[in-house]
């Protein structure tokens, strides 16, 4: 109790015991067990060739960190060598860097959708769009998940109100959490008469696409598309680009808050990006081997559990519903030797708590084998 009388801690405790009253307290746990849970879906992140380059850098005083924002003294050539070399690999005119895949989404939509406009986000968008989308200037409207009919019924409807702004479509092209695919050349399509398309790649890059440009590659230079590519999943090391129009880099250099008043990423994670770049062009191997993996899953996934539908891609949502169950077959599984989390609303829709299977080179195919088996032996009956 503090001074006074007045418990000012109280709110958060009973917050918190709500939570976990509705199996939804949240706890920071280590990793241990076989990796079925991170996004190195490469196994990058262990990277010898990256590995290398970081510790040349700093042999040749490359510093560790950039100890300021971009436009004081926090600006290096090897940043700067970083962008021109990942606008060229993914086909843009320009990228620019920030220190993670949320914050540069959070940027892009805080920043370039301007009033009068209007953001239109995929109903399973990514929470760094949706608070993006309440911090932004533009309108915001949701179209159900996957739906261009209905995104083009909700882009009819606020024109037909005598709106003549431009209309920002966002989605991601691979989905976290469910692990499908955004129809982005029907999105195009409606971009290209009514505005733009933002397209987070976070998912799909390294692992779709030409060596790993991502599964909008074959969009990438038009002046109407802006991409995100994250450093911290495939690529193993941590931040995040937008690549698009020199323009539209431009304007964020000029008008993007989160980018103008923030220390810039360390350059070391330039240099760990950029040899992740070239691993992605010398190694095709790792996109093939991953594949693999997702095939020999859903194989043995057919044959154990068949009633339980996938994915096809490395991220592999298996939905059992309550949230007290989902946790409990996590455990479960984890005490069986893989680390694979249970996720739980607001995450994801209520009533869909799911396992999360993420499929990576860090677990050998062996394992992969053995954890169907587990599953179908641990799989609750509700």
């Amino acid at each position: 109790m503090e001074q006074g009388g007045m418990d000012r801690l109280a709110f958060y405790r009973r917050d918190l015991e709500a939570l976990s009253h509705a199996s939804r307290l949240r706890r920071l746990n280590a990793r241990r067990g076989v990796d079925f849970s991170s996004n190195d879906y490469l196994g990058l992140a262990q990277s010898v060739r990256i590995r290398d380059a970081v510790a040349a850098a700093l042999d040749r005083g490359v510093p560790v960190g950039a100890a300021g924002s971009r436009l004081l003294r926090g600006e290096t050539e090897a940043q700067a060598e970083f962008e021109d070399a990942a606008a060229a690999f993914f086909g843009a005119e320009a990228a620019l860097g920030f220190g993670g895949g949320y914050v540069a989404n959070f940027a892009v939509i805080t920043t370039l959708p301007q009033r009068g406009d209007l953001l239109l986000m995929d109903a399973l968008s990514h929470a760094s769009t949706q608070e993006g989308a309440r911090a932004g200037r533009a309108e915001m409207a949701t179209f159900r998940h996957g739906d261009v009919g209905y995104a083009e019924d909700v882009i009819t409807k606020w024109r037909g109100a005598g709106h003549r702004g431009a209309v920002w479509i966002a989605v991601e092209s691979l989905y976290s959490m469910d692990g499908d695919r955004a129809p982005l050349d029907d999105l195009m399509r409606l971009a290209d008469t009514h505005g733009f398309l933002l397209v987070d790649e976070a998912h799909a890059t390294g692992v779709f696409g030409p060596a790993g440009r991502g599964l909008a590659h074959h969009l990438e230079g038009r002046g109407n598309v802006v991409t995100l590519h994250t450093l911290g999943k495939a690529m193993g090391g941590s931040g995040a680009l937008i690549c698009g129009a020199r323009v539209l880099v431009d304007f964020l250099i000029n008008r993007c808050r989160p980018f103008i008043f923030a220390t810039a990423p360390s350059p070391l994670m330039a240099v760990a990006g950029q040899e992740a770049l070239a691993i992605l062009r010398d190694e095709p191997w790792r996109q093939a081997a991953l594949q693999d993996r997702v095939a020999l899953f859903a194989s043995q996934m057919a044959r154990h559990l068949p009633q339980v539908p996938l994915s096809g891609s490395q991220i592999v949502p298996l939905i059992v519903g309550p949230d007290a169950a989902t946790m409990d077959l996590a455990a479960k599984v984890q005490a069986r030797g893989f680390d694979i989390r249970g996720i739980r609303p607001p995450t994801v829709p209520e009533g869909t708590a799911r396992l999360r299977v993420s499929l990576t080179l860090n677990a050998p195919e062996a394992e992969v084998i053995r954890l169907a088996g587990v599953l179908e032996e641990l799989w609750p009956d509700l």
